[in-house]
């Protein structure tokens, strides 16, 4: 969370106008805020961020207008000490990665699958057709059914942006 020689926490403390106070024994973090209380809530997002495993240049983004966080545990749809967790993220991740990719470029969202979560950095919209995608393959339809799905959406997804941004 600290980055190399404090960077990635001066940066966020910088954007976030707060001070994070982070406890070294058991890792908790905590913001002092001193001035906008939604730049110190965006600060603990940027932080949630990098705790689920992205990039903090990605987390970074969640100070950009529109942009949001959201992460979803996987653990609803298991059961304890079940094997269906570590299967789920295999199946949204993909071998090598691609089923994640193909998300993230159809969509333009950036997804980590960390521990028992899948979490999603996006724009509003984005990110509802990314996690709908998500619950697809987490309801197990084949990944040619998604991808396809996602490509008949790419045109609608462009147009809710407009429509968000310009009302």
């Amino acid at each position: 969370m600290i980055g190399k020689e404090g960077q990635t926490k001066k940066k966020i403390e910088t954007l976030g106008e707060v001070r994070l106070l982070v406890d070294s024994v058991d890792g908790n973090v905590s913001v002092d805020q001193r001035g906008d209380a939604l730049k110190a809530a965006l600060s603990l997002s940027a932080v949630q961020a990098i705790a689920r495993g992205f990039n903090p240049e990605i987390a970074k983004t969640l100070f950009d207008d529109y942009m949001q966080l959201i992460v979803v545990s996987l653990r609803e749809f298991a059961k304890p000490g079940s094997r269906r967790i570590e299967e789920l993220k295999g199946r949204i991740i993909g071998r090598d990665g691609k089923t994640r990719k193909v998300i993230e470029d159809l969509t333009s969202t950036r997804i980590s699958v960390y521990g028992d979560t899948v979490s999603i950095i996006g724009d509003y919209v984005s990110i509802q057709y990314s996690r709908e995608a998500i619950g697809m393959i987490i309801a197990g339809k084949k990944h040619r059914s998604v991808y396809q799905y996602l490509e008949k959406r790419v045109k609608e997804i462009k147009f809710r942006k407009i429509e968000e941004t310009f009302g």
